[in-house]
């Protein structure tokens, strides 16, 4: 199928296994958890650079208690944006599956019909398949992914840094993972963001500054594909099946 076909969602059967535990994603828990990160963001700013300003104000010489503060204001939302960043796994990265071997190169040229050609040269260079969906743009791993909002006022900046791998991974290839994951998201892209877990929302630059060359120009690449989406309406490619 073509990318102008869309697939009515039938549903991924780990989101039903979830039950009430956890609230099915949509546009609104998107917005909801992005505040909420902010909101962490900025109290854990506050927090140490609060105590560092009154230090100062107190008395200048306790300069260097307060330059310790204000660090940690910075180090603490960036260990938390590298967390969010290593949960995407591209392929041929250090922490790679490996896609060498006969089944690896049959299992990368089974991912690549399934992209285009513009996100097959995309998958050569980052190791991230990319998938426009309903929600956003979506940049798939062997683990994990990423998901860059429509832009629409800030929205195009945050980024949200997902949690997921395939459940029984040993001894697939590193394209199969990542074939695995991605048809997961086009079958039913809420149950996929609902399954995954949330492991950092934030503005891209700070993602940007734990990520590898590619996989930044990659994530640089699904920020300008959503501006350029706003001029058309997105869908979801239909799933094909052997």
């Amino acid at each position: 199928m073509t990318d102008a076909e869309t697939l009515a969602p039938a549903g991924l059967p780990e989101t039903a296994a979830l039950g009430w535990r956890r609230e099915p994603a949509s546009a609104r828990t998107l917005r909801r958890d992005g505040r909420r990160w902010t909101a962490w963001t900025c109290w854990v700013v506050a927090l140490f650079t609060a105590p560092g300003l009154v230090l100062l104000w107190i008395e200048p010489l306790t300069f260097p208690v307060a330059a310790l503060c204000f660090a940690h204001a910075w180090a603490v939302p960036s260990l938390q944006a590298r967390r969010g960043a290593r949960s995407v796994v591209p392929i041929g990265s250090e922490r790679s599956a490996g896609s060498g071997g006969p089944a690896g190169r049959a299992a990368l040229g089974l991912l690549g019909d399934l992209v285009g050609h513009d996100e097959r040269d995309l998958l050569t260079r980052s190791g991230l398949a990319l998938q426009r969906g309903r929600m956003g743009t979506w940049l798939v791993g062997e683990q994990g992914a990423f998901l860059v909002l429509p832009p629409r006022r800030l929205r195009g900046r945050r980024v949200f840094c997902w949690c997921v791998r395939v459940g029984d991974a040993a001894g697939l290839p590193a394209g199969d993972r990542v074939a695995h994951l991605l048809l997961a998201l086009r079958e039913d892209e809420e149950g996929f963001a609902t399954v995954a877990n949330l492991a950092f929302s934030g503005a891209r630059w700070r993602v940007l500054r734990h990520l590898e060359a590619p996989t930044r120009a990659a994530l640089t690449a699904a920020q300008t594909g959503e501006r350029g989406a706003t001029r058309r309406p997105a869908v979801l490619p239909g799933r094909s099946v052997a």
